[in-house]
C-alpha cells in the first residue's frame, strides 16, 4: 500500500499515522527510538505491508502487472491502489478527502522533530503539491508517478501506467475493493488484540 491507504487504516491519532506514514524510512529496531504511538504507527505499517505483499488477489495482480511494468509493478499497484481509495474516498470514509489531507499535513509538521531526515526532505514539497488529495485524479497519479522516476530512478513509464488505469480500471477496482475490506478487517482485528 501506499502513503494515503497507509495514513487511512491508522484510526484517529495523528502520532499512529505520522508512525505508519514513516514506516518504509525506519530500518529494524529503530522504531524502538520514537513514542510510543508513532512505534505503533511503524509496526501497524509493517503489517499491513505484511498482509498486503502475501495476499492472494495482491499477489496474483502483481504477476498480471509484470509484463508490462517488471519488477517495479508492486509499486505501479500501490499507486493504483490510492488512486482507486482516493478517487472514491467517501465510500470509505464519512470525512472529505481534502480535510483528511490537511488534518495529516498539520499532524506532520506538528511532529517534525520526530521524523527520519529522509521524509523531512520532501515533506513541504508533498504539502505544497497536496499529494494526498492528488491521488483522487488520473493526471495527480501520473505527477506522482513522474516524481518516483526521478528521485527513485525507477524505469517505468507513467504514459504507460495511465493507459494501464483507464483500460483495466474497474477489473482493479472490483479487486482493490474486495482485497481492502479484507484489509480493514485485519487492521482492526490487530488493533484491538494490542489494545489501541
Amino acid at each position: 500500500m501506499n502513503y494515503l491507504a497507509h495514513i487511512f487504516l491508522s484510526g484517529n491519532d495523528r502520532r499512529v499515522e505520522i508512525g505508519n506514514f514513516i514506516g518504509d524510512a525506519v530500518k529494524g529496531h529503530s522504531y524502538e527510538l520514537y513514542p510510543e504511538a508513532i512505534r505503533q504507527g511503524i509496526l501497524l505499517h509493517r503489517a499491513i505491508d505484511g498482509f498486503t505483499d502475501n495476499h492472494m488477489l495482491v499477489r496474483k495482480t502483481v504477476q498480471d502487472l509484470k509484463p508490462y511494468f517488471g519488477r517495479y509493478s508492486a509499486i505501479v499497484l500501490d499507486i493504483f491502489f490510492d488512486y482507486m481509495l482516493a478517487s472514491r474516498f467517501s465510500d470509505f470514509s464519512d470525512m472529505s478527502l481534502g480535510k483528511f489531507s490537511r488534518r495529516f499535513y498539520l499532524a506532520l509538521i506538528t511532529n517534525r522533530r520526530h521524523l527520519p531526515h529522509r521524509i523531512k526532505r520532501f515533506m513541504w514539497h508533498f504539502i505544497a503539491t497536496d499529494r494526498l488529495s492528488r491521488y483522487a485524479d488520473k493526471e495527480g497519479i501520473r505527477r506522482s508517478l513522474e516524481i518516483m522516476v526521478a528521485y527513485k530512478h525507477i524505469s517505468i513509464s507513467p504514459l504507460q501506467a495511465i493507459e494501464y488505469l483507464d483500460e483495466h480500471e474497474e477489473h482493479l477496482r472490483s479487486i482493490f475493493n474486495e482485497f481492502f475490506k479484507e484489509l480493514q478487517t485485519y487492521v482492526n482485528e490487530l488493533c484491538l488484540t494490542a489494545g489501541h
